[in-house]
């Protein structure tokens, strides 16, 4: 079966930037699987795998631009460290959930803790990357209802959320 809309993908990866350091792999867990066209990896990857087949290997170089985005200068705030609650102690490379004045929720990097101040970032941290895929297609089915209804894969054995 090819790789396409409304299929589950498994795949094994390793993931690197441009300096060859791993950011990050599947080596020693079990593949990634996903559902193929619902955006759950990323667009340049899943572009590249369509069509494929199980047991074809590639090696996928994904732009920025297909993958987290630029990198946005305005994406990082400083702010006081008074508008943390008082059980949150905020620490360089911590993540945190927010809620924008609109209700959105989003996700911040604490990038600087300073006496006053701390410097948050919502920029993706790989965004301004460009990813280096080293991937191998272990196997493609076809989508269960209850996955196309959900958005993702339930992977072996069923519902696991």
């Amino acid at each position: 079966m090819q790789i396409g809309l409304n299929c589950i993908v498994a795949i094994d990866y390793t993931l690197t930037n441009n300096d060859g350091d791993v950011l990050d792999t599947s080596s020693g867990r079990a593949p990634l699987e996903y559902l193929h066209g619902a955006g759950n990896i990323i667009p340049g990857l899943e572009q590249a795998l369509m069509g494929l087949e199980a047991g074809a290997s590639l090696r996928v170089t994904v732009p920025p631009a297909e993958a987290y985005g630029e990198h946005d200068s305005e994406k990082i705030q400083i702010i006081p460290r008074t508008a943390f609650p008082p059980n949150i102690v905020p620490q360089e490379g911590m993540q945190l959930n927010a809620r924008g004045p609109d209700g959105e929720n989003f996700t911040l990097w604490v990038v600087r803790v300073e006496e006053e101040v701390v410097m948050v970032d919502s920029n993706h941290p790989l965004a301004g990357e460009t990813l280096n895929f080293d991937v191998t297609i272990r196997s493609v089915r076809a989508a269960t209802e209850e996955e196309l209804g959900h958005g993702h894969s339930h992977g072996h054995g069923g519902h696991h959320h």
